[in-house]
């Protein structure tokens, strides 16, 4: 049910109110009763519910197809509940290298409760069944990656990963519901850092996590017993920023493109990984479960060194130099330097991540803009 009308008449505003209520004045013991239980939907205290926060829950079910959301505070947040919720002492995790690097600390955590962690190249998907053991409980993937954009096949490693009832999430941050669909690919789960595309104007911080009922019901649980529920205003800025999410993403997956396709002939750029790229390893791949454009992010080394990427970066005159993706502005950072922080240096390099990849997340400035742009800071390389 949508967010009930604030009008005797039932007139509904045109943008979701801020409801910053912590707690909510019983109508009746029944009703309390009724709510508690789950028989009506109702609200009774904010680490349980808020009706700002379901609003925007609905919205990204729809988005991923999924019966339902959770949304929480943070994108890493949202990967360790669904750790929590599913993962036991004894269990096995599979978890590609090629990911946020802060997986790694919530790994060494996991590993300290009793979960075997095993890590695995993005580039080797198609041999996953022989990291499969019969207590697998969970394989956790992105794809495209981060930072270099590898491609999974979500459908194979859902075939794998039925040998043994394992779950399959996926982190849909990079391609996002407009350009991939996991759920409908065999995913049992797809997280979102929702800072980022969904959101979409670093102003918010927030992760979501979209599934069944049933799977609702069980993260659900866990959100509300570590307090990780999401506050009333960030929901707000994130449901504002649904409003824009397709014209939005659209425009930086066309501008991607363009980008790469120029990087790709320049003579100061010896590698670029876009999966729109007939070249890219993984284009059939992307091109079958991608449905719209390949993304607006990729990586491609600079120079020689990782001196060359930073006069590079220095350079840029539109474009900024920050963490983060998916926001309106274009973005770079040198991953060896921020992101991939998390690992210790001898794991930065393991999956093919060098001292000079730069990566870049296109915003919705005009796409010549910013090709003018690089390209008279590469100049400077």
């Amino acid at each position: 049910m949508p967010l009930d009308p604030l009008t005797p008449y039932g007139n509904r505003p045109m943008v979701t109110p801020i409801v910053n209520a912590v707690n909510y004045e019983y109508a009746s013991f029944e009703v309390l009763r009724q709510i508690t239980e789950g028989e009506v939907e109702g609200y009774t205290y904010h680490r349980d519910d808020n009706p700002t926060v379901r609003e925007v829950e609905r919205k990204i079910a729809a988005l991923e197809n999924a019966q339902d959301c959770v949304v929480c505070t943070t994108g890493m947040a949202a990967c360790t509940m669904v750790y929590l919720t599913y993962l036991r002492a004894a269990d096995h995790l599979i978890i590609f290298h090629d990911t946020y690097g802060a997986n790694y600390k919530v790994a060494l955590i996991l590993e300290r409760l009793g979960i075997q962690v095993t890590w695995v190249d993005a580039n080797d998907y198609q041999r996953i069944h022989e990291e499969i053991r019969p207590n697998t409980r969970m394989i956790v993937l992105e794809t495209p990656s981060n930072p270099l954009c590898k491609i999974i096949d979500i459908a194979a490693v859902r075939q794998a990963a039925d040998a043994s009832g394992a779950m399959v999430v996926v982190d849909n941050t990079f391609a996002t519901p407009y350009h991939q669909e996991p759920l409908a690919l065999g995913a049992h789960l797809v997280i979102h850092s929702a800072t980022k595309a969904l959101g979409g104007h670093n102003d918010i911080m927030a992760g979501a996590i979209a599934c069944s009922k049933d799977h609702y019901d069980e993260l659900w649980f866990t959100r509300q017993a570590i307090g990780t529920t999401l506050d009333a205003y960030s929901a707000f800025l994130l449901d504002r920023g649904l409003k824009t999410f397709e014209l939005r993403v659209a425009t930086m997956a066309e501008s991607a493109q363009r980008v790469a396709e120029m990087l790709a002939d320049h003579p100061k750029v010896s590698r670029v990984m876009y999966p729109g790229l007939p070249q890219h390893p993984g284009h059939a791949v992307a091109a079958r479960q991608m449905r719209r454009g390949f993304g607006g992010m990729l990586a491609f080394d600079v120079g020689r060194c990782q001196d060359d990427a930073k006069k590079f970066i220095n350079n840029l005159k539109v474009i900024y130099h920050a963490v983060s993706l998916g926001a309106t502005e274009t973005l770079v950072c040198i991953p060896h330097l921020t992101t991939m922080l998390y690992l210790p240096p001898e794991r930065r390099a393991v999956f093919g991540v060098r001292e000079n990849t730069v990566r870049m997340s296109l915003g919705i400035e005009p796409a010549d803009r910013l090709i003018e742009d690089i390209q008279q800071a590469l100049e400077t390389v």
